[in-house]
C-alpha cells in the first residue's frame, strides 16, 4: 500500500513554532515529530511507500526522512516549486501510483488504522472515500427563524448545538479519478469534490470515532503536547510497548 502525505505548506497558523521548522517536523512531547507519528501509524497499518509531497522548507524534511528505511518504508519525493492545494501534488506523481492509494495531510494525529480505511475503499466503488469525523458547534446565542416576508419570528431555538461530519484531512483515491486533471495544475479538495459531485460520481464517507486532532493552530499544538503522555500507547502502542521492554 501507498501514501502521498502532504508536507509542503508553510503552516502560517502555527507560528512561532513554524518559523524555523516545517510543520511536519515540530515536536510532540518532546519524542517524535508529527511525520515521524505519521510514518511509524503507516508501517505498521500495512503501508510499504510513502511519497512526501515538499515545498517550504522541505530540505528540511528530505535530510530528516532521507530514504525512509529506518522507518521500514521506501520514501520519494515531490515537490512544489509553487503551491498546488491539496491534490495538486497528486497529478505530478500520479502514472508512478499504484490504483488505489491513500492521500493525507502532513499534521495530522489519529489512531485510524490507515490500511484498513483504503481497504474499504478498495472494495467498495467509490472514486474517493473521505475519513470523516462528528463535530458539534454550540451556538452562543439563542436563534431566531424569521419569516422575511412579515417580519415576524416563527420560530426559536435557545443556544442550539449543530452537529456535522467533517473531513479528517485524510482521502482514500482511485487513481482513474484524477486522470481528468493535468499534472502541474492547482487543484484543491474542495475543487475536486464539487466536480465530482457535478458529475454525480459521489464520494463516499467512512466516519471515525476514536482519536483525531488536526494541529492547524498554535492551541492545537499545545493540546496535543498536553495530551501526549496518555496518547502515545494509543497512536504508538508498538512504539510505547517496545521502550517499556
Amino acid at each position: 500500500m501507498h501514501a502521498v502525505i502532504l508536507a509542503g505548506g508553510k503552516g502560517t497558523r502555527l507560528r512561532p513554532y513554524t518559523t524555523c521548522v516545517p510543520k511536519p517536523l515540530v515536536p510532540i512531547g518532546d519524542t517524535y515529530s508529527i511525520l515521524e507519528i505519521v510514518l511509524h501509524q503507516l508501517r505498521v497499518h500495512g503501508f510499504t511507500s510513502v511519497t512526501l509531497a515538499v515545498g517550504h522548507m522541505g530540505h528540511l524534511i528530505r535530510a530528516f526522512v532521507g530514504d525512509g528505511s529506518r522507518y521500514g518504508l521506501t520514501v520519494d519525493y515531490t515537490d512544489e516549486e509553487t503551491p498546488l492545494g491539496t491534490i495538486g501534488p497528486v497529478l505530478n506523481v500520479l502514472d508512478d501510483l499504484p490504483e488505489h492509494f491513500l492521500v493525507m495531510n502532513g499534521d495530522v494525529l489519529t489512531n485510524l488504522n490507515y490500511g484498513t480505511f483504503l481497504q474499504r475503499h478498495i472494495q467498495s466503488d467509490r472514486p474517493v472515500t473521505v475519513a470523516t469525523y462528528n463535530r458539534e458547534i454550540k451556538s452562543e446565542f439563542g436563534v431566531l427563524d424569521i419569516n422575511e416576508a412579515s417580519n415576524q419570528i416563527v420560530a426559536f431555538r435557545e443556544k442550539p448545538t449543530v452537529h456535522f461530519q467533517v473531513s479528517m484531512g485524510i482521502y482514500a483515491v482511485t487513481r482513474e479519478t484524477l486522470r481528468a486533471y493535468t499534472p502541474g495544475q492547482v487543484l484543491g479538495f474542495d475543487t475536486l469534490m464539487l466536480d465530482l459531485l457535478a458529475a454525480q460520481q459521489f464520494p463516499g464517507s467512512d466516519l471515525f470515532g476514536g482519536y483525531w486532532l488536526d494541529i492547524g493552530r498554535p492551541e492545537d499544538y499545545d493540546m496535543a503536547n498536553r495530551e501526549w503522555e496518555e496518547m502515545s500507547a494509543i497512536l504508538l502502542p508498538h512504539l510505547t510497548l517496545s521502550a517499556a521492554d
